[in-house]
């Protein structure tokens, strides 16, 4: 299995990087570059930077994975069929931002329609086809949700997605922490492959192996991502892997692992909506600047700098979470 995952690997990062060029030219075709918010002063220079990005790991991703599918493949397939569909919400995003010539695209109501929409599917199906429980972070027991395992997965779509949407906001760290996350995660169904047989099996193993196609696709991205930035993946990419990530972990019932893996998505998700509500109700702001990683910006951390830290940490995350589930169980 490990030489299939690592083919995967490859197979994405050669696709996705020799790809890069024609995504490079699309964009300049499309006159589709970022535009900078006014009160992000330490990103002005960034103006102009093309966006959208993010076609280059989807491209690398949904390629290689064609390689990567073996006998039972629903739950890859449907992976992948949710990384098109929040890919496709996040264009119409950038689109509408790159024809207007203003940060603001598609009306929260409206990216919040569709990202329900697409998880209602997704929960119907869990719920229909591959039940209600999910795995309860290092014990043996499971919480079967029955019925109410759909509106979870809706919910867990919407906070998972957006919470990755809000990461991207420097070079490399929505990509970086993405493939760090990916890391610590197929670290996990490694451990729960070894109990499984059958269609759950070969299920399980196709998530691993997609899961390392979105890892090397992310790789070669990084190469232009990575600060300075050469090319930002807009919500075109950022929806994308926010998709992936809650579809990989809904088919898998490990949702409540991504509150320990994910503290990096968790906290930037937590840190802005404290930001919100606190201003709305006393004016006064709890950090310099929200989500958490413009705080520390703020603080004058160097942006690379930050980038590490995060990436570091959920690789830490990611390992103390496998050790511990090796020697309590829970998968």
């Amino acid at each position: 299995m490990l030489i299939n995952a690592l083919f995967c690997f490859s197979l994405a990062f050669v696709v996705a990087f020799l790809i890069s060029p024609l995504v490079f030219a699309f964009c300049k075709k499309l006159k589709a570059s970022q535009t900078i918010l006014h009160y992000v002063e330490a990103h002005k220079s960034k103006e102009g930077t093309p966006t959208m990005g993010g076609f280059i790991f989807i491209i690398g991703t949904i390629s290689a994975s064609f390689f990567a599918f073996n006998l039972d493949f629903t739950f890859a397939l449907l992976t992948i069929i949710s990384m098109l569909a929040y890919a496709t919400l996040g264009f119409l995003d950038d689109f509408i931002k790159i024809k207007t010539k203003q940060n603001l695209g598609l009306r929260a109501y409206q990216k919040l329609i569709g990202q329900v929409g697409i998880s209602l599917i997704i929960g119907f199906f869990i719920y229909n086809y591959v039940g209600s429980t999910i795995a309860t972070p290092f014990t043996s027991l499971s919480l079967d949700l029955g019925i109410f395992i759909i509106p979870f997965i809706v919910l867990f779509f919407v906070a998972l997605v957006n919470s990755v949407n809000l990461l991207d906001g420097l070079d490399g760290l929505c990509s970086g922490v993405s493939q760090a996350f990916l890391l610590g995660f197929v670290l996990l169904l490694s451990l729960a492959v070894t109990s499984l047989t059958g269609t759950l099996l070969t299920e399980t193993q196709n998530l691993i192996f997609i899961c390392f196609c979105l890892m090397g696709a992310l790789f070669a991205f990084q190469i232009f991502n990575g600060y300075p930035a050469s090319i930002f993946m807009g919500d075109t990419g950022s929806l994308a892997i926010g998709g992936f990530l809650s579809a990989v972990t809904a088919f898998s019932g490990l949702e409540l692992y991504v509150l320990i893996l994910g503290l990096p998505f968790v906290l930037t998700a937590l840190s802005d909506l404290i930001q919100v509500i606190y201003f709305k109700k006393t004016k006064k702001r709890v950090f310099l600047m929200a989500p958490l990683h413009h705080h520390f910006e703020k603080k004058g951390i160097n942006e690379n700098k930050i980038v590490i830290v995060y990436i570091v940490i959920t690789v830490m995350l990611g390992i103390l979470t496998y050790l511990l589930a090796s020697y309590f169980g829970g998968l």
